[in-house]
């Protein structure tokens, strides 16, 4: 079973040094870095040892305004749209916390919504008196548009009440779901109410442009399938919507103490962020946006999905496991069960191998979980480096493990 693609995965892998290690197909945890990515971080970090930390700093600043180009270029976005945050988590929470919902005001989300953003959600219910509907799934597992459509609907919230947010989550955690984030757009859009995308999962191994998504924020990590180094995120927030949001959270960077009882924020996105960073982690953060760039996102959708439904096929073919993926489009992410085996014993297995996989539970996810009565699951998410090799190792390895 040969996976298409313009990918050169020779090149690619040879630019991998964790490829002569380990097969890793556990890039929805953390990808593995390309030396140009490596270079970048430890460059920094080298030089911060030896010369001191502002001072190279300081001496280098242009190394990181090029990062908010980078990343800006890589999701469609101005670089002065870009807050570069310690990842995706603080860059979701700085967007969700600084938005002006009110009392009454209702909050739409999908099934699919991840833990750390629902129980956002139910934190702000209590302190702000918001409401949280959740939009079903149809019958493919994406968010139900014709659903929400009508909940957006002028009329709907004449009655119901104001839509003050729609947030859902790009490619969930588990069940190679890709939901339809252009569509969700075009209603919120119409609708004229903000729409906050997790794009945790999907930038880097996706196209993601917020202009033809329609998207109002955007939160992402370095770390999952855009391979940048651990500790580094991004924030896209967009013009317009940047004046009507005071951050949750503000320090001198983020806005300028003017007088004993005044302070200014500065205009731009980077009022949502925190002057301390880690420097060398987000020089290499722009290195990975240039390097999955330098690919092109395309190739890499297509490598991508080819590599996951590969795995997907042969999973499926083995006595006993059975695949719990959804969607009309599906992601790198690829979640199974084995009758009768432990999740994490599978996991085990594989990593006695070499073989990087990881485990997901219900908590994670747990509208969708519980809709569809999911168990713990092992999660196997790939990568445009990964090969056909190490996809017929794996299939290996569980089909020679046994029932307890």
């Amino acid at each position: 079973m040969p996976t298409s693609g313009t990918v050169d995965v020779d090149r690619a892998r040879a630019e991998t040094p964790g490829c002569a290690e380990v097969a890793h197909l556990n890039n929805a945890g953390t990808s593995l870095p390309p030396q140009p990515v490596l270079d970048a971080h430890l460059t920094w970090l080298q030089e911060e040892a030896v010369t001191g930390g502002y001072e190279y700093a300081a001496t280098h600043d242009d190394q990181r305004q090029q990062v908010y180009a980078e990343v800006a270029a890589l999701v469609g976005a101005r670089p002065d749209e870009i807050a570069l945050m310690e990842n995706a988590t603080a860059a979701w929470h700085q967007a969700f916390w600084s938005l002006p919902l009110a009392a009454g005001d209702r909050i739409l989300t999908c099934e699919a919504e991840y833990a750390t953003s629902y129980i956002s959600y139910l934190q702000a219910v209590q302190r702000k008196g918001v409401r949280v509907e959740v939009v079903p799934s149809d019958g493919d597992g994406q968010i139900d548009l014709a659903d929400l459509a009508r909940r957006l609907d002028p009329a709907d919230q004449q009655r119901n009440g104001r839509v003050g947010l729609v947030g859902a989550t790009h490619a969930p955690t588990n069940g190679g779901l890709v939901n339809p984030a252009e569509r969700i757009g075009e209603l919120t859009r119409s609708a004229g109410v903000p729409f906050l995308l997790d794009a945790c999962q999907s930038v880097g191994q996706l196209p993601v442009d917020v202009e033809a998504i329609g998207c109002d924020l955007l939160a992402a990590t370095g770390r999952k399938f855009l391979r940048a180094p651990r500790g580094t995120g991004f924030l896209y927030v967009r013009t317009g919507l940047i004046e009507t949001m005071e951050p949750a959270f503000l320090d001198l960077l983020g806005a300028e103490w003017t007088s004993a009882d005044t302070y200014e924020i500065r205009p731009d996105a980077r009022r949502f962020e925190n002057w301390e960073a880690s420097p060398a982690g987000l020089v290499g953060l722009g290195a990975a946006a240039a390097y999955a760039r330098s690919w092109g996102l395309d190739a890499i959708a297509a490598r991508v999905g080819a590599l996951a439904d590969g795995l997907r096929e042969r999973l499926a073919a083995l006595d006993g496991v059975q695949v719990r993926d959804i969607g009309v489009q599906r992601s790198g992410i690829v979640t199974f069960t084995k009758d009768d085996v432990d999740p994490e014993a599978i996991k085990a297995a594989l990593n006695a191998e070499g073989i990087n996989v990881w485990t997901t539970y219900p908590p994670s996810s747990l509208l969708d979980a519980t809709a569809r009565h999911l168990p713990p699951m092992v999660r196997a998410s790939v990568h445009y480096y990964n090969t056909d090799d190490e996809l017929d190792r794996t299939s290996e390895v569980v089909a020679r493990i046994l029932p307890q």
